[in-house]
């Protein structure tokens, strides 16, 4: 059995929907950054998967992957950093009491 395109983008999709509906159903801030992560995860499969195999020669799909990678790490930094100055004003890591910033 070959692996073809569709069987990565599978993979990719699976990603995708398991960090939206992780993302509606936990609730827990850190938990959350993870499961955005994990969708970002999904749309670089995605990205390199259509590279891959529909680019031939150019690498617009691994340079525009690479570039969000680095988006979503600044992204985490930020939403990391922003979490932490609201856990030590409400000492707790629900999502239910952060509803104002």
């Amino acid at each position: 059995m070959d692996i073809t395109m569709y069987h990565y983008l599978f993979i990719g999709l699976v990603l995708f929907l398991m960090g939206i509906i992780g993302t509606m159903l936990v609730k827990s801030v850190v938990k959350v950054l993870i499961l955005i992560e994990i969708m970002l995860l999904g749309v670089n499969i995605n990205f390199v998967t259509f590279s891959t195999f529909c680019d031939g020669i150019k690498f617009d799909g691994y340079i525009l992957s690479l570039f969000y990678i680095a988006i979503g790490a600044v992204e985490l930094a930020v939403a990391l950093y922003i979490f932490y100055l609201m856990y030590k004003k409400k000492q707790s890591d629900n999502i239910e009491k952060y509803n104002e910033l």
